[in-house]
């Protein structure tokens, strides 16, 4: 008998293997989807008040996958990588994430990490880099994205956003909040971001 964690997993897998990107699709590729289920109890964030409103915003192709997540937003394990000591209370209010699988998610997963980030309105998550390898997809449109030294820039929902390691990202949000689907690969799947932008040993950032 399915789980809504199995139901979970379906529709996060569903979406990316529809998603048009070589990239993402050698990524589904290389995952390996039959994942033994490890037992989370529920956490729940103040973020998860937005998820009414992601999944109204979401696009058609998304929406199997948002509004199951809004639906079952109280049987799942949410998470915060930061403290209010970090980025101030306003953020962590306005942040979190669900881990499908990885070392800390619903499936046991040691090579890559699949899962979603909420971030509210008007909330900057500023410059921060890891080892790990990323692919970003926004399933709802309008935060501006930054990379490297580059400037903000919207971007819709379904673009396929990639981080090479150790590569320097930001996000800000406008009126409406985020929620992106994100990969992990190649580094410490459960590694805490390094704040601000790298350095190279030049000196330049």
């Amino acid at each position: 008998m399915p789980t809504i964690f199995d139901d979970l997993l379906e529709r996060f897998h569903a979406y990316l293997a529809s998603v048009d990107n070589d990239l993402v699709a050698d990524e589904v590729a290389r995952i390996g989807w039959d994942m033994p289920v490890r037992s989370l109890e529920p956490r729940a964030l103040a973020c998860l008040g937005r998820l009414d409103r992601i999944a109204k915003l979401a696009p058609a192709d998304a929406r199997p996958l948002t509004c199951f997540v809004a639906d079952h937003r109280d049987e799942l394990r949410w998470g915060q990588t930061y403290t209010a000591a970090d980025f101030g209370p306003s953020f962590i209010d306005n942040y979190g994430w669900l881990e499908v699988f990885g070392t800390r998610g619903h499936f046991v997963n040691d090579e890559v990490a699949g899962g979603l980030l909420i971030l509210g309105p008007d909330i900057v998550y500023p410059d921060h880099h890891h080892i790990a390898e990323e692919i970003y997809i926004p399933l709802t449109g309008g935060t501006e994205w930054r990379m490297g030294e580059g400037r903000f820039h919207a971007r819709d929902a379904g673009e396929v956003i990639h981080h090479a390691s150790s590569v320097s990202h930001a996000m800000r949000t406008g009126t409406e909040p985020l929620m992106a689907l994100y990969l992990w690969r190649g580094g410490p799947l459960a590694q805490k971001s390094t704040i601000g932008p790298m350095i190279d040993l030049r000196g330049r950032t």
